[in-house]
Formats: C-alpha cells, sequence, structure tokens
C-alpha cells in the first residue's frame, strides 16, 4: 500500500529536494508551509539559497498541472500543494490552530481520517511528540537507524601470524587478499597485532593500488614541533601528510588535536616542503552563509570571535616551531597563510591550496558537498569536527555533513579517515570530556 508523506517546513530547508526522496508515494505539502518557506526566500544564508531552489523546482512542477489535485514526479510519485485541511471539532479543546506546527499537525490528521497511510516528517523533536500523542506516525527525514559508534571509524585491530608481522616489518608491505572480504576500506588504519600476543604489534594502513598493507609514514622529526601522542595520532598525521590522499577527515571529542594537527600538517606542506601555495583554515559562521552582523570594525574585527580558536592553535604551533618563522603574521602578510570564514566559498575555485575546514560538524550534507566540490587541481581538504558538538537546531550526529561524508566516501581511494577518542590537551579537559 502506498504511503502519504507530510512534510514539514524545516526539512523543506534543510533539503530543498526532499519532494523526491519518496519513491513512489505521495508528497502532500499544507499550504502553511509554503508560507512559512516564502519568509527564507531574501535570506542570504543556506536557508534563503534552499527556500528558492524549492520555490524554483515547485514552479517547474506547476506547470505539469493544479498541484492542489497532484502532480506526478519523475520517480512515480506525487506531489499535493494544498490549503490546510482542519480537523473536526473533536480536537478543538486540544489543537491551537492558530500555531502553525498544529495546522501542518491537522493536515497529517485529516488525511489519516480519511484512511490515507500517512507518516509526518519533520524535523522537529517537539512536533514529533505531538504527533505521537495523536497517533500520528512521524520521522525524522534523513536519519540513519545507527548510532554514532556505527559510523565508521578509520581503524581496527586485526590478528596475523607471527610470520606475517616479520615479513611486513622486514619488507615494510604485506599482501592482503582479505581486504573485501573482511570489508577494508582504502587507507583504512590497521593494528596489525600477532594472534596471541597482544604486546607485539605493527601500524599500517591498507592501500588499495599496492594491494596491501603499507607502513605510516615516519614521524622521527616531528611536524612543526609537535609529535603525535598516541596511535591515532599517528593514523591522523599519516592522512594528513599522504600526497596520494586528497581528503581527510578527522572526527573526536575537544581535546583530541584535530585542530591541532591538521595545521601543523598544512604549515609543514606548505611553508616547510611548499607542495602547496597557500594554508587556508576556515570554520562556519555558525550557520553557514549568515550575515557577520552589526559587531564595530573592519571585516577582521568582526570575524575574531569565530577565528580565535584557530589562532590559538597557530600560536601554540609557532611557539613550539623553531624555524625561520616568526610568527603567523608573517605568513598572512606574505600571502601563505589565509583564514577565513566559509561565508563567502560558494562560487570560487580553489587550486593548489591545503584546505582545513574546522568544525564541519555543523554543515549540512549539501554545504560539505558544496566546500568539497569547489577543490580545484592540486588541493587537499581536511575536515574536522565532533558531531557531538553541534550549534545547528536541524541537524544531529548521524545527519550532520561530517557523518554524512565520512559514511559516503569512505570507499574512495583518495580519502581516508580517522577518529580520535584519546584526549591529550589535559588531564582537566580529559576528565571533563569523559565525566561532565
Amino acid at each position: 500500500m502506498k504511503k502519504t508523506f507530510v512534510l514539514d517546513t524545516n526539512v523543506i530547508l534543510f533539503d530543498p529536494t526532499a519532494i523526491f526522496q519518496f519513491g513512489d508515494n505521495t508528497v502532500f505539502i499544507p499550504l502553511v508551509v509554503v508560507e512559512e518557506v516564502d519568509r527564507f526566500k531574501k535570506d542570504q544564508n543556506e536557508n534563503g539559497r534552499n527556500a528558492r531552489h524549492f520555490s524554483r523546482l515547485i514552479d517547474e512542477l506547476r506547470t505539469k498541472g493544479p498541484l492542489s489535485k497532484g502532480v506526478d514526479l519523475d520517480r512515480g510519485g506525487k506531489l499535493i500543494i494544498s490549503i490546510d485541511k482542519i480537523v473536526s471539532g473533536k480536537y478543538d479543546n486540544t489543537i491551537d490552530l492558530k500555531i502553525n506546527d498544529n495546522l501542518i499537525l491537522s493536515s497529517a490528521l485529516c488525511l489519516q481520517e480519511e484512511g490515507e497511510d500517512v507518516s509526518l516528517i519533520t524535523k522537529d523533536i517537539n512536533l514529533r511528540l505531538k504527533a505521537d500523542i495523536f497517533g500520528v506516525p512521524a520521522e525524522d527525514y534523513g536519519k540513519k537507524n545507527i548510532s554514532l559508534d556505527e559510523i565508521y571509524h578509520g581503524h581496527r585491530v586485526i590478528e596475523i601470524e607471527a610470520d606475517d608481522l616479520s615479513k611486513f616489518e622486514k619488507n615494510r608491505h604485506l599482501a592482503f587478499d582479505d581486504a573485501e572480504e573482511m570489508e577494508i576500506y582504502p587507507n583504512e588504519y590497521l593494528i596489525l597485532q600477532e594472534k596471541g600476543n597482544e604486546r607485539k604489534r605493527a601500524l599500517g594502513r591498507y592501500s588499495l593500488a599496492k594491494k596491501g598493507i603499507v607502513p605510516l609514514i615516519p614521524m622521527r622529526e616531528g611536524i612543526w614541533g609537535i609529535y603525535p601522542k598516541n596511535m591515532e595520532q599517528q593514523f591522523a598525521l599519516d592522512a594528513l601528510l599522504n600526497d596520494d590522499v586528497k581528503l581527510v577527515t578527522l572526527v573526536g571529542k575537544a581535546g583530541t588535536g584535530k585542530t591541532l594537527l591538521a595545521i601543523a600538517a598544512g604549515l609543514e606542506l606548505t611553508i616547510n616542503q611548499e607542495k602547496f601555495s597557500r594554508l587556508l583554515v576556515s570554520r562556519p559562521v555558525q550557520p553557514m552563509g549568515k550575515d557577520l552582523g552589526f559587531l564595530p570594525g573592519d571585516v577582521n574585527e568582526k570575524l575574531a570571535p569565530w577565528m580565535q580558536p584557530i589562532f590559538d592553535n597557530m600560536d601554540f604551533l609557532f611557539n613550539q616551531h623553531k624555524g625561520g618563522t616568526s610568527s603567523y603574521d608573517d605568513l598572512i602578510e606574505h600571502g601563505l597563510l589565509h583564514v577565513e570564514p566559509l561565508t563567502y566559498i560558494r562560487g570560487r575555485s580553489i587550486p593548489g591550496q591545503y584546505l582545513i575546514v574546522d568544525e564541519a560538524q555543523n554543515l549540512t550534507p549539501h554545504e560539505v558537498k558544496t566546500i568539497i566540490t569547489r577543490a580545484g587541481e592540486g588541493t587537499k581538504i581536511v575536515l574536522t569536527g565532533d558531531p557531538q558538538q553541534i550549534d545547528s537546531p536541524y541537524l544531529d550526529e548521524i545527519n550532520n555533513g561530517l557523518s554524512y561524508c565520512v559514511d559516503r566516501l569512505k570507499v574512495e581511494d583518495i580519502v581516508a579517515h580517522t577518529t580520535l577518542t584519546v584526549g591529550e590537551r589535559s588531564a582537566l579537559s580529559e576528565v571533563a570530556s569523559r565525566r561532565l
């Protein structure tokens, strides 16, 4: 039996193409949703762009016939945009129809009373709660039935024979034919442990090109004055310094060193090794594209509160580094280092640069796609973030852009990922991260 999906406004603002994502079922959009979307059309942020995109899509579909009676969608479904359906009098004392959310719920209730198999799709937790109270099935849009722990971690432990471990250490390569059977992904990091001896182990990375396990890039000299403090940081630095890897995703809680390692590797490859023309460090002004407001001063002064965490890491690295560059101000002045928000990245092409995007968990999947598609020839992109620290009301630890990117791109041989769990900032930071 076909279903009818009633869409809330926040679903449209999250994904303007959501109307095409329900197969051969019916998509019903109450008029109040169209009115709410219309209020966002002039905004210069992601919500505004999505509202305008949705309006253009609907205008094209309108040429097929009256939307109030339903028009066919390409995948076999039907779209209906209708005046709000008002429930019968038995709900007069329980549903305040002056509230827009309740009008959407009312439409879903009416369709259900008409015999439709209805599901309300909304990213509003409280509206899903209301729907549950009135017996209307409700779901989050884009939510996967998995937890953060089930997302690809980027590394694992595998047991191998003592002879194989010796071969790996001697030859710096170990042919590995079981990768497909074990679902090991390209550039996945492996802790090779001798069977029956947990203390005997080595670290490696699965190389799809070489059809085997290869050792990590050695870190004897450190990177810009810092050294990896644990295995996870070794994995992260290997991915950050690997010329064959064009996109790196680093996920971890506060204090695990995500941003610090990314910036250190970027400085090493840009300044010391001169493999990139510039290091570009950015982070979203939440939400991405939001006006910087009416703070006094020029654009740099307006950005200072948002970019300060980046400069804190820069200060630390330049205090550790004993090279010839005295401060990051010199690099900025010479055009080798640029720190900016993501506000103006749309439409740009970024060739030959090392691009770090911090706090990427606050981006939508569409925004992450926008950023990655800006990469020109010779550019490397690093996304860092903590999916458990999300500021956007429409995102969660699974459907944010960073987690989406990790899940969708793990099969690509130019992409590497690692999850950092060990806090190294300070004993106090680690205690707070675990206990509070």
